[in-house]
């Protein structure tokens, strides 16, 4: 990195990476499934306490096998927020689904509850509530909907490792749960996440759909003696390798989340006072929420002066940028979706947003960034 540059994102990696690599490789066994994917896979059922974690290569693979497990097809309503990442809606569209898009809360910036329970219907079968930047969506509103008439809830937790709603693990709360161990993530394999299962019905077909249809996982347990093709799947599991590299990032989990809140809580402090001036709106965390300060973001006045802020910074030699480009507006999105009301929050929302750098190792650099920052709203009062 050069000194005069601040990027974005930067990677964390605890030192103990590379060495458990070497261990995978000494181990003889680099096609997956082996002990660091059970290792992950038992850290993360401890940790979120799901019935069982699968680990897959990416959250994009956790929301397909989702997708399957809910046995969702041509016809069916899966209902989401528009502000959220394609892989949210992909992985039903791919089964002929129809996404149905719901506003989002201007507080939280997760679904509107009431939005969704006006939003069911007949053909709805899946419920995607994301819990953006670790903050919980707060399903309450839905969940008792959705369970007397068979609807799936899936979690897209994305960005919510070790992060609570009023003390349950996020990823612990609907029938499944879609997580990312993306180089951008809390925790990374580079490319990465995992599939919680908390619904203990479906545990054993979503073992088969991970080994690509079959058995495989009875026959490596001794319960069958060959495996064979029984159910639809793909290739869903990653190799030992990323396996062996996460399960250093968990090593540290607490450690990691603990700084990054740290930097979280710098931010928030230090931004207080342009708040009170009115030049931008800092993150509302509700009480009760224990997020994980995977994104630090602050809602400028309007479009254009997030733009300017961005190329002011990035000027200053510092990587900002907006989020998601809602999907509803996007030419898929009008193709394969339909809006359930008007999405004014969310285009609100995405026009204003602006995500300021927050990585392990930025601590030292935090006061530039903030002077830098501050320094645009001096030139806009001046």
């Amino acid at each position: 990195m050069s000194a005069r540059e601040i990027p974005f994102n930067r990677p964390y990696v605890t030192g103990r990476e590379l060495s458990y690599v070497a261990e995978a490789h000494r181990n003889g066994q680099l096609a997956g499934n082996g002990p660091f994917t059970r290792r992950c896979q038992a850290w993360l059922e401890e940790r979120i306490g799901c019935y069982k974690a699968l680990l897959t290569h990416s959250c994009t693979a956790a929301l397909e096998m989702a997708a399957t497990l809910c046995e969702v097809q041509a016809g069916d309503e899966v209902i989401l927020p528009s502000f959220t990442f394609v892989s949210t809606a992909n992985a039903f569209v791919a089964r002929g689904a129809t996404p149905v898009f719901v506003d989002i809360r201007p507080d939280t910036l997760n679904l509107d509850g009431e939005l969704v329970v006006e939003a069911i219907s007949e053909r709805t079968k899946v419920i995607v509530p994301v819990h953006y930047a670790g903050v919980g969506c707060d399903l309450t509103p839905y969940q008792a909907i959705a369970r007397e008439r068979g609807i799936f809830v899936v979690e897209d937790a994305a960005h919510s490792i070790l992060a609570t709603d009023e003390g349950r693990s996020l990823g612990s709360i609907g029938d499944l749960a879609a997580f990312s161990f993306h180089e951008t993530k809390n925790l990374s394999s580079g490319q990465g996440g995992a599939l919680a299962i908390n619904d203990e019905r479906l545990a054993a077909r979503a073992e088969i759909i991970w080994q690509k249809g079959t058995n495989r996982s009875d026959f490596c347990r001794g319960a069958v003696d060959q495996y064979t093709w029984i159910d639809q799947g793909s290739s869903y599991l990653p190799g030992e390798i990323p396996a062996a590299f996460l399960s250093a990032q968990m090593e540290e989990a607490d450690l990691i989340t603990e700084r990054r809140l740290a930097i979280w809580q710098t931010y928030h402090r230090e931004l207080e006072g342009l708040e009170q001036r009115g030049w931008l709106r800092r993150p509302c965390v509700p009480e009760g929420s224990g997020h994980n300060a995977h994104i630090y973001h602050v809602l400028l006045s309007n479009a254009e002066a997030r733009t300017r802020i961005i190329e002011f910074l990035r000027r200053k030699g510092i990587g900002a940028v907006f989020h998601y480009v809602p999907l509803h507006t996007s030419p898929a999105g009008r193709r394969y979706g339909r809006e359930a009301g008007e999405l004014t929050v969310t285009e609100d929302i995405a026009a204003r947003l602006l995500r300021l750098p927050l990585w392990l190792g930025i601590e030292p650099l935090l006061p530039r960034v903030l002077r830098a920052v501050g320094e645009f709203f001096d030139t806009v009062e001046a």
